[in-house]
């Protein structure tokens, strides 16, 4: 899905320098990729976190799962294949967000480091974060308010991550959070201070 068919294009740089960007905005473009099991809080942060940026006046936006298959991804699935172009498409745009110069937040469970990884190397050195939300499946299950891992394990619902799919944990994330053990609050607090210690933010 992901070959290059357009043909007679080119790239056009405009006249806006990324510097430009953070002085404008006072913070540095990057994209936090939170990625765990369904039910382990990703969404939760992410509404938090930006809503903690946006109140200490910095640009933040959150590209959600669930969301982006209502629209950009809607005519993917769960095959591990359409979980692939599903990743490479939103690491396409939370890319464009990064160069904008936006603090780009994104809840995927993403299970195939593959494709974390590949969304990495699409950004540029440090404009990548991921945030492993760690939380044990049997947590998870106990959170399942769309009821999906009861209809999983009913076998009702296929390719269903942690339970008839595998979900590769990160090796090397910039950040694990235990969302069984933190407040949504501490977990929140961990992204914040790990953005302004690194300089991406100033609060």
């Amino acid at each position: 899905m992901a070959g290059q068919k357009s043909t007679n294009i080119k790239w056009h740089h405009g006249k806006i320098t990324k510097e430009d960007r953070v002085k404008l905005l006072n913070q540095k473009g990057v994209t936090i990729w939170l990625t765990g099991l369904s039910g382990s809080g990703k969404s939760t942060i992410a509404v938090e976190l930006e809503h903690a940026l946006i109140e200490n006046r910095h640009q933040a936006y959150i590209l959600d799962g669930d969301n982006i298959r209502h629209g950009l991804n809607k005519n993917l699935g769960f095959s591990p294949e359409d979980r692939t172009e599903n990743i490479r498409r939103i690491g396409e745009v939370a890319k464009l967000f990064t160069d904008a110069g936006i603090i780009t937040i994104t809840a995927f469970i993403s299970p195939y480091r593959e494709d974390r990884d590949a969304v990495r190397k699409l950004l540029n050195n440090g404009e990548f974060i991921e945030v492993y939300v760690k939380c044990p499946l049997d947590v998870c299950e106990e959170r399942d308010t769309k009821g999906l891992y009861k209809k999983a394990r009913a076998g009702e619902v296929k390719d269903f991550t942690g339970i008839s799919a595998p979900y590769e944990e990160p090796l090397n994330p910039e950040l694990t959070i235990d969302s069984s053990k933190l407040t949504v609050e501490e977990s929140t607090r961990t992204v914040l201070n790990y953005l302004e210690e690194k300089g991406y933010v100033k609060f």
